[in-house]
C-alpha cells in the first residue's frame, strides 16, 4: 500500500487492515465470532474492572450482576479479579472495619461465583482523605484471614497462574501529579516525589529480569494514552512509555476515564486497555476512535480476559454481558482485531 492510499484511509481502518494483515501472515486466518467461545482448555480465566466503588452503586449492581451472568452462561471458573482502581470512592466510615467492604466488594462480587484472588490497585479517589486514609484501609483489609483482596504493597508483582504461570503482572500506582487539572500540586492524590522514584526504579529492575512466562501485562489505575477526558498523561508517557516499548510489554490495563478503550500505535509493541466502566458515572470521549482507535466507547462494562501460552484474548463487555469489543494477541506481539 502506497502513501496515497494511507492517507485516503482512517486511522482505524488502517490499524484494522494492518491487524488483519499481521493475523494472515503469522498466524493463519482465525474464525470470526459474534460471541465468546466456551473456555479454552488449559486457559487461565480473569475478569477487570475499574472505577467500581462509587457511592452510589446502581449501575455497579448492573455490571456485577452482569459479571457473574457471563461466568455462569459461558461456565467460567474465574481464576482471579482484577481490580483496576479507584475502588471506593467518597468517604469509607470505619475504614478496615467499614460496611461497604461487605456490601460493595464481598457481597457484589461473592465468592461463590468468584472464589480466586481479586488483584487491586489504587486509583486517586482511594488517595483521597474523608478524613482517614483509604490506602491504609485497602492495604490492611489485605491481611485479613479468608479475604480475597490482594494488596502487599503500593506496587507490586506476581506471575500468573502460581502453578505454570502463563502470564507476568506488575502492578503499579500511577497515582503522580499530572501536568494540569486537581492533581498537579499532588495534594491528596499522589504519591510522594521520593516514591516515584523509588517505583520507577523498581519498575525498570522487575522488567528487566528474565521471565519464562508468554506475556508481560502492566497495569495501573491511569491511562497512560486515552481517548477519554483525562487525555494522555505526560508523566506517564515520559517515564513509562519508554519502558513498556524496549521491554515489549504485551498489555497495559488502566481505569481513571470511565469507558471502555483499547488503542493502538503502529510500530509500538504493547496494547493500551481500558476498562473504566464499573459503575461511577460514565464520561464523554474527548476523541473519537475513528481517528484514534480502534475502540473507544461511553458504556459501563467490564473486560474478560482468557490467556493460553499460545494466545492472549481479551473482550470488552457492556452492562448486559454483550461482548462489544475483542483483541487477540500473540507471544511475539501480533494483535488481532475480532
Amino acid at each position: 500500500m502506497n502513501e496515497t492510499n494511507l492517507n485516503q484511509i482512517s486511522r482505524r481502518g488502517f490499524l484494522r487492515q494492518s491487524f488483519a494483515f499481521s493475523a494472515l501472515a503469522g498466524l493463519g486466518a482465525l474464525p470470526v465470532f459474534g460471541a465468546p467461545t466456551k473456555p479454552q482448555k488449559g486457559a487461565a480465566q480473569l475478569l477487570m474492572i475499574g472505577d467500581w466503588g462509587y457511592e452510589e452503586f446502581e449501575a455497579q449492581t448492573r455490571v456485577a450482576a452482569a459479571m457473574q451472568h457471563y461466568v455462569k452462561a459461558q461456565t467460567l471458573t474465574p481464576d482471579a479479579l482484577l481490580m483496576l482502581g479507584d475502588n471506593w470512592y467518597g468517604p469509607l466510615p470505619g475504614g478496615v472495619d467499614s460496611e461497604r467492604w461487605k456490601t460493595q466488594f464481598e457481597d457484589m462480587y461473592p465468592k461463590s461465583v468468584f472464589n480466586c484472588p481479586a488483584y487491586a490497585i489504587l486509583g486517586n479517589h482511594d488517595y483521597q482523605k474523608m478524613p482517614g486514609s483509604k490506602v491504609a484501609a485497602e492495604l490492611e483489609y489485605a491481611k485479613k484471614p479468608g479475604t480475597r483482596w490482594v494488596m502487599p504493597s503500593l506496587w507490586y508483582r506476581f506471575d500468573f497462574p502460581a502453578v505454570n504461570p502463563l502470564m507476568t503482572v506488575i502492578a503499579l500506582d500511577s497515582n503522580m501529579p499530572h501536568a494540569e487539572g486537581p492533581q498537579a500540586k499532588g495534594i491528596n492524590f499522589t504519591l510522594t516525589e521520593a516514591q516515584q522514584a523509588e517505583q520507577l526504579g523498581w519498575l525498570e529492575v522487575e522488567l528487566s529480569k528474565p521471565r519464562t512466562t508468554p506475556f508481560l501485562v502492566v497495569m495501573g489505575h491511569h491511562p497512560i494514552y486515552s481517548n477519554g477526558p483525562h487525555g494522555d498523561h505526560p508523566v506517564l508517557v515520559r517515564d513509562w512509555e519508554p519502558l513498556l516499548r524496549k521491554h515489549k510489554v504485551h498489555l497495559y490495563l488502566a481505569g481513571h476515564d470511565h469507558d471502555m478503550q483499547h488503542l493502538e500505535f503502529e510500530g509500538h509493541p504493547t496494547s493500551f486497555v481500558m476498562s473504566g466502566g464499573g459503575g461511577a458515572d460514565l464520561y464523554t470521549l474527548k476523541i473519537g476512535d475513528e481517528k484514534r482507535g480502534p475502540y473507544a466507547a461511553k458504556v459501563y462494562g467490564f473486560s474478560h480476559l482468557e490467556v493460553t501460552a499460545e494466545k492472549l484474548t481479551l473482550r470488552h463487555l457492556d452492562e448486559t454481558g454483550r461482548v462489544i469489543h475483542t483483541l487477540e494477541k500473540r507471544p511475539h506481539g501480533s494483535v488481532r482485531i475480532v
